[in-house]
């Protein structure tokens, strides 16, 4: 048997173990919880500037009249 054909009988064999299993996920391997995909250091950094720099534009409206 050549080492083709060997390495296809083990894919062909653990593909039909497989699709006997599907729909049999064991409830562990589910993810469970909320999980934030960013830290959050980096939300808050994010929050901290889009809000500074909306006051700041706000700020500097008011100050200038309202004209650009």
């Amino acid at each position: 048997m050549t080492t083709s054909k060997r390495l296809a009988e083990r894919k062909v064999a653990k593909f039909q173990k497989n699709v006997t299993k599907r729909g049999s996920v064991p409830e562990t391997s589910t993810k469970k919880g909320y999980d934030y995909p960013v830290g959050p250091i980096v939300l808050g950094f994010f929050v901290f500037v889009v809000i500074g720099s909306s006051l700041f534009q706000i700020i500097r409206t008011a100050t200038s009249g309202g004209m650009a």
